[in-house]
């Protein structure tokens, strides 16, 4: 794609997601969107957003467990940025009306001490760098009609970024086992979802390591203090006003949000 062409679809998807109005997705526009044209657009929506002043929090791995490539019909993991103002507190509210069709799924998420960079970053290069762990909720909320998409469209639409909560108890990787760490989200007080961190590339960790080494294609690497949601353990649940979704995660408490 000319840069051009990647300038536009980029103000086409930020003013998607900052209006609430679903759009098509690109590629039937452009049949022949790569996997790199689509990360060429989301790099642009992030500059976009950090020229307003926009402070990037961290980032996110998407669609890293199977039961999240199954429910939107995409086969490869895939990342993206976590802006400012999508950090919602644990307990607080999102405004339904300022998403499209937002879907909430349970996360473990990592806060760096060291930085890591790739290519070659591996699990335990990951684990070394991990100051503490978190439990997360991350809404997400594709600006495509009907959530539906291939792979290079969601990319450039930043992997369905929207939101996310942090809670819980932040404790050491040392002091867990990531593969085995069960969990269960709630939806209104009821059970929707259980899995393990073993669900997410069959070890959390290992999806910090994708987010690093595909950075690395753009000469790019992750700072300390930066946060990386490790991609959704289970489906996510679709959410309206009035909702109320909680995650509890063994050795790590509890987190929670409602949806006004």
């Amino acid at each position: 794609m000319t840069p051009e062409t990647i300038a536009q679809l980029a103000e086409y998807l930020e003013n998607a997601e900052l209006n609430a109005a679903a759009v098509a997705q690109i590629s039937i526009a452009h049949p022949g969107i790569t996997e790199a044209d689509g990360y060429a657009i989301q790099h642009e929506i992030r500059r976009r957003k950090q020229a307003r002043g926009t402070q990037i929090v961290g980032m996110k791995a998407g669609l890293t467990s199977r039961a999240k490539m199954r429910q939107v019909g995409v086969e490869n993991p895939s990342y993206g940025f976590l802006a400012d103002y999508f950090a919602v507190a644990d307990g607080g509210e999102v405004e339904r009306a300022k998403l499209i069709h937002p879907r909430v799924e349970p996360e473990i998420a990592f806060v760096l001490k060291k930085p890591l960079r790739g290519p070659g970053c591996h699990i335990g290069a990951v684990l070394a760098a991990t100051d503490f762990v978190m439990p997360a909720l991350e809404i997400i909320d594709s600006r495509y009609q009907n959530f539906k998409f291939d792979f290079p469209s969601v990319v450039a639409d930043n992997s369905s970024s929207a939101r996310f909560v942090l809670g819980g108890r932040a404790r050491p990787v040392a002091d867990l086992d990531l593969r085995a760490m069960g969990l269960v989200m709630e939806h209104n007080g009821k059970p929707f979802s259980f899995g393990a961190g073993a669900a997410v590339l069959g070890h959390p960790a290992l999806a910090v390591a994708l987010v690093v080494n595909l950075l690395a294609r753009r000469d790019e690497g992750l700072e300390a203090g930066t946060l990386i949601l490790t991609g959704g353990v289970t489906e996510a649940v679709a959410c309206k006003a009035g909702d109320h979704v909680s995650l509890r995660m063994q050795d790590l408490g509890a987190v929670s949000v409602r949806f006004a």
